[in-house]
């Protein structure tokens, strides 16, 4: 297993970036129905003492709760951690909100039952020691369950089109969406896990009239898309190269349909 990876500078950067825009307001108005299929994949239920990594609002941590589970949910940023705590006690669920670095997570060897993260930990910059944490986390025959955008999917080319117009990431930080390729996954979790399964999902989206509003829409609200505006300054030229990129990518989405399709791979294994 790779060492445990402290550097603040890189937490408090990511930190800051997702407590940036309005996540909470994406999650509940997009994504929402995605946490129910990773809890049922997992075949998380009453009694389960349950892990969600880089949980965000709780859109796969608050369901599990209400099938009956015992949830940690855990997250960099306490913002998400505040607006999840609250839409748990508007539902009369009780669970555990801790902030924590899924790359080194303050739980022991084997605590938990099922382990599983949704859009979440493929955002932790190194993938191999979140990875770790994962199988260290969960018990033997424990499952660990992840749902996780694939690069070729419109929110991986979001990433791609992003990434031109901004600086090089550091050594050793991966693309998030890497995440999403079944290779890579093999990869990270190894001989560690068995009945390895993975298969690829779409999200039906229907928020967006052309490739205008999407890019808009993620400007005003998702942290990594205002981050990269901000990389760019006043530089109006590469701020229009940006706005034609991202526009680009929700054009080409909704050219044969009013309806978006954001793929996702799903992900469930057993921890040996």
């Amino acid at each position: 297993m790779s060492a445990p990876v402290d550097d603040r500078a890189m937490e408090a950067k990511h930190r800051a970036m997702w407590a940036t825009g309005d996540y909470p307001r994406l999650a509940a108005e997009l994504v929402s129905p995605l946490g129910p299929i990773l809890v049922e994949a997992c075949g998380i239920g009453p009694g389960d003492r349950v892990l969600d990594v880089a949980a965000g609002t709780g859109n796969a941590s608050i369901p599990a709760a209400a099938a009956g589970a015992d949830v940690v949910a855990s997250d960099l940023v306490p913002e998400l951690l505040a607006h999840g705590r609250s839409l748990a006690q508007q539902r009369g669920l009780e669970l555990e909100w801790r902030e924590a670095n899924a790359e080194s997570l303050p739980f022991g060897d084997g605590e938990f039952d099922a382990v599983m993260s949704c859009i979440g930990v493929m955002f932790a910059p190194h993938h191999q020691a979140s990875a770790d944490e994962l199988v260290r986390v969960c018990r033997p025959g424990g499952t660990i369950g992840l749902l996780s955008w694939t690069p070729e999917g419109y929110i991986g080319q979001l990433f791609a089109a992003m990434k031109p117009h901004v600086p090089p990431p550091p050594p050793g930080v991966s693309p998030p969406p890497l995440w999403g390729a079944e290779e890579h996954v093999r990869e990270l979790l190894a001989d560690r896990v068995t009945d390895l399964d993975m298969v690829r999902g779409e999200l039906p989206v229907t928020a967006f009239a052309d490739g205008a509003q999407f890019r808009d829409y993620f400007k005003s609200v998702y942290g990594p898309t205002i981050s990269a505006y901000r990389a760019l300054g006043d530089d109006s030229q590469r701020i229009a190269a940006l706005d034609a990129d991202i526009a680009a990518v929700g054009d080409r989405a909704l050219q044969d349909s009013s309806t978006m399709q954001w793929e996702y791979l799903l992900v469930t294994a057993r921890r040996r």
